[in-house]
């Protein structure tokens, strides 16, 4: 097979974790890095072996040879990027959030729907090798879940990316870190979320976000999730899982799975790789080499989105 053509946008934390997955996959190559500072980009593409090099994604799209974009680029860009893929008839997969409005989410969703092109959003829990433990024994009738209780800290009071870089934009506690939980509950549950509620606390005076808030969930079936998110927090960092099942207690920490007594679980048979943004690329490559829906597709994630915009409201923004 004719190995599929990547354009990468968004040469920072995330965009280098995506390269480093694709490494290990066979009949993917990336062709084309952008970047918002030229030198830096070119930096990264020298490492990775990419010989094209742009600053503005427009570059790229009009090379002919890119089959498809993957987007790690600021979240406020994600949807009209995404469209932009679209319209230039390449397969895209958008890093999460998809967007941070329900009508850009819902742009993103019909354009898809009219070019018949794979287009994905980056909702690396479903690919996790741990909450992939969790589902398959919820797929088996093994396990339900009764409640979730999850912790999403940061400590996070400037404009600072993953490796402790300045960013040139300002994370959201709801549109981005609430959609990893809002999306894998309802999914993990296997039911739509029916209640939403959600709390903020104080607006910092200079990143204009509320650095604290609280979320409740409940679904169709009866399952609960609570959801407490902080950039306030100045200890363990990252999202922490707890779930509350009819038969046992599980707590995903990334790609590690522990019982509810802190006993490893072995989840490195669960799929080919212990690294789940690898998962996720592996996904969409294999959707777009098998012309079908991906996992985690922008159709599939969009009821996610609705739920962000109902709670936004109650917060009123």
């Amino acid at each position: 097979m004719a190995p599929i053509k990547v354009a990468l946008a968004g040469a920072g934390a995330f965009g280098i974790k995506h390269l480093d997955g694709i490494k290990n996959i066979d009949g993917v190559e990336v062709v084309s890095l952008v970047g918002r500072r030229l030198d830096q980009t070119r930096d990264v593409a020298d490492k990775y072996g990419i010989k094209h090099v742009a600053t503005d994604l427009a570059d790229s799209l009009a090379l002919k040879e890119v089959d498809a974009v993957i987007l790690c680029t600021p979240t406020q860009m994600h949807a009209a990027q995404a469209i932009a893929a679209l319209k230039a008839g390449k397969h895209v997969q958008v890093e999460i959030p998809l967007a941070d409005s329900l009508a850009e989410a819902k742009a993103v969703v019909d354009l898809q729907k009219s070019t018949g092109l794979v287009a994905m959003c980056g909702h690396t829990r479903r690919f996790n090798p741990s909450h992939q433990w969790v589902h398959r024994k919820i797929k088996a009738g093994e396990l339900n879940i009764q409640q979730m209780d999850v912790q999403t800290y940061f400590f996070r009071r400037t404009n600072m990316n993953a490796l402790g870089q300045p960013r040139s934009w300002t994370d959201h506690l709801l549109w981005h870190h609430a959609a990893h939980t809002v999306d894998l509950f309802a999914y993990q549950a296997g039911a739509p979320i029916v209640q939403a509620n959600a709390i903020q606390g104080p607006i910092h005076p200079t990143l204009g976000i509320a650095m604290d808030m609280s979320i409740q969930l409940k679904a169709a079936n009866g399952a609960i999730c609570t959801l407490s998110l902080s950039f306030n927090n100045d200890g363990p960092l990252g999202t922490f899982f707890r779930y509350i099942c009819d038969n046992g207690t599980y707590i995903a920490r990334y790609d590690d799975l522990f019982n509810g007594k802190d006993e490893k679980i072995d989840v490195s048979k669960v799929d080919v790789s212990m690294n789940g943004i690898e998962l996720q690329d592996r996904e969409f490559f294999a959707a777009i080499r098998d012309k079908r829906e991906p996992n985690s597709s922008v159709a599939q994630v969009l009821p996610c989105y609705e739920v962000l915009d109902k709670l936004e409201q109650q917060l009123g923004k």
